[in-house]
């Protein structure tokens, strides 16, 4: 199948090895696995699966997505993070969605890969409310995602215009293009994520820096991301989440939009009290 698959990581070996046997079961043309620097055996696990492994030193995430795509030959790139498991067939499936709905981007729809506690099955029905519709969006995640490369000769990942932890900025800016295609598909891919509550603070607490950095580079989008943060997901989408007897997403929710905005205007107060 002539679909090369970037997989960007860092201090992943807790879960890098079953994420590349899930994408090996796709046969994928190649698979090139971007490692930020990590200091546990992520990439002695990766190398035995493919022997295009790149170590890259005081980059990130954005950058390394860049560096994976630059690196691929085909004209048809998969970007899977560690935290995903593919079925038999999902890159084709995904390869299949694209071409159907004619996009430039598709994205997945996502489900629980192991619904371990209230916080795994919530999240889940949160995608079932949100996310989990096939057709074009205005913004959508960028893994796991099957990418046209002939995109990138207009615009990349690329974190000299967008210094940020998270690359939310990248469908932004990609957004603003004319005549640019991107949406959900049908296919559904499984993400594993650690059930603790601890671990979803983290989760928000990472997204919400994020969206603080987008507001940072993009200050007229701020009102309208505290908006999204802080009315959308508490009032709204927790609303919403009720009448579809989603009732394990009400609270997510709720927590989610709180912990994330608090984080971004922590990160916006910060950011402007920079030199």
């Amino acid at each position: 199948m002539s679909i090369s698959v970037v997989v960007c990581i860092k201090n992943e070996e807790q879960r890098i090895e079953e994420c590349l046997r899930s994408i090996l079961s796709n046969n994928p043309d190649e698979v090139i696995v971007i490692d930020g620097g990590s200091n546990d055996k992520s990439v002695e696990i990766s190398r035995i699966f493919t022997d295009k492994v790149i170590v890259t030193q005081n980059s990130s995430l954005t950058r390394d997505r860049q560096i994976g795509i630059n690196a691929a030959r085909n004209d048809y790139i998969a970007m899977i993070d560690a935290d995903h498991r593919l079925k038999e067939n999902d890159l084709i499936s995904l390869l299949a969605d694209l071409k159907t709905f004619e996009f430039d981007i598709v994205q997945s729809q996502l489900v629980s890969f192991k619904n371990n506690n209230w916080l795994n099955t919530a999240e889940e029905q949160m995608w079932e409310l949100n996310h989990n519709h096939p057709g074009p969006r205005n913004m959508i995640g960028v893994a796991p995602a099957i990418y046209r490369k002939k995109l990138f000769e207009l615009i990349e990942f690329d974190d000299t215009i967008t210094k940020t932890i998270d690359d939310t900025d990248f469908v932004y800016r990609l957004s603003q293009l004319p005549d640019i295609k991107f949406g959900i598909g049908r296919t559904r891919i499984a993400q594993l994520h650690n059930p603790s509550f601890v671990s979803y603070m983290r989760k928000f607490r990472w997204y919400g820096t994020g969206d603080g950095e987008f507001c940072i580079k993009h200050p007229n989008r701020t009102p309208s991301m505290l908006y999204h943060l802080f009315f959308r997901y508490p009032f709204v989408y927790s609303s919403k989440a009720l009448l579809k007897h989603k009732l394990l997403a009400f609270p997510y929710l709720i927590l989610q939009g709180f912990t994330r905005g608090y984080w971004a205007i922590k990160t916006i107060c910060k950011g402007n009290n920079s030199p």
